[in-house]
């Protein structure tokens, strides 16, 4: 058995800082947890934009607190993220995710193959498919 919490996880290599500003994400558990999956607490940061394409990966999002939005490129379409609102990015939708106006949001992530911990978003909003 694993157990560790968000305040002992924010304190390590486990709490990655976007190098533009826009999130944080503590990586609860990882591929190294041996679990299939991983799972992150991510903080979108209010006013920020951030263009994303897991290419590598599935990701569920289920929206904690406060506001924002998620755009789909492709088709323009744009949904109002709210507390208690999930979205699955079953087709590697490339997106443009947005904290809230007035307030950050914070999510929960669960990705599959699971991140390492390294992963950062390369110039297409692309995680690497491993990087260990």
């Amino acid at each position: 058995m694993i157990v560790r919490t968000l305040a002992e996880a924010e304190k390590t290599e486990r709490r990655v800082v976007a190098e533009n500003g826009n999130w944080q994400s503590v990586r609860l558990s990882l591929k190294e947890d041996g679990m299939g999956h991983s799972f992150n607490i991510t903080t979108i940061f209010k006013g920020t934009k951030t263009h994303i394409k897991y290419a590598n990966h599935w990701e569920s999002v289920y929206v904690m607190s406060g506001k924002g939005k998620i755009e789909l490129v492709e088709s323009g379409d744009v949904y109002e993220l709210t507390p208690g609102t999930i979205y699955l990015l079953d087709q590697h939708d490339e997106h443009y995710l947005y904290g809230g106006e007035n307030e950050d949001m914070v999510v929960a992530c669960a990705f599959t193959p699971p991140l390492s911990g390294k992963e950062v978003h390369d110039e297409n909003g692309v995680y690497p498919a491993d990087l260990d």
